[in-house]
């Protein structure tokens, strides 16, 4: 599936909105709707139907964010998604501490890595301590960090990651399974 109608497309709608052209965030927003709602879609996979976050209501809220103050200084695609996956998680990561300050508490199961790193509203503590595992990650290794939320929140296969950070493909795999390696050691312990 391509990413967009002309190769370099989005590259020059950035350019145009670093430059001011208002129009020019509109096309990008027509152009990458569909990838990131199903970013969105992903992240909310889990939820019930007729829960308030939808996919719709959260790329919306992704995309204003992105855009509410200065022009995103994103210069590829891959970067733009990038961009828009970190701003997805720390939205989720807000939207669970909101609930959560609203939650009565009671008994909590484990749950596995991969559905803890999935955003669902009556899992809200998970997806926290995920966020907080992420953040000292970060603190440690500052680039396996960035390729899970890539990974996890961008939707962002292996070789698209490799190509924006401008490293190998196997760098990524490497690192990509030592970062799962870590998370999942953190969160079990």
């Amino acid at each position: 599936m391509p990413w967009c109608a002309i190769p370099g497309e989005v590259s020059q709608l950035l350019e145009r909105i670093l430059g001011g052209d208002r129009e020019a965030e509109g096309r990008l927003f027509d152009l990458l709707y569909t990838d990131l709602r199903r970013m969105a879609a992903y992240q909310l996979q889990h939820e019930r139907s007729n829960h308030t976050l939808q996919p719709t209501a959260l790329v919306h809220e992704v995309y204003l964010r992105i855009f509410r103050q200065t022009p995103p200084k994103a210069r590829s695609r891959a970067h733009f998604i990038a961009l828009a996956a970190q701003v997805m998680r720390r939205f989720l990561v807000d939207h669970a501490r909101t609930k959560k300050a609203h939650k009565r508490g009671g008994e909590q199961e484990p749950v596995p890595l991969n559905q803890a790193l999935i955003y669902d509203e009556r899992r809200s503590d998970e997806f926290l301590a995920v966020h907080e595992a992420l953040e000292r990650l970060r603190e440690w290794a500052p680039r396996q960090s960035q390729i899970v939320e890539m990974r996890y929140f961008g939707g962002m296969a292996e070789e698209e990651i490799a190509e924006y950070l401008g490293v190998s493909y196997r760098t990524i795999k490497r690192e990509w399974a030592m970062a799962r390696a870590w998370l999942h050691a953190e969160l079990s312990a």
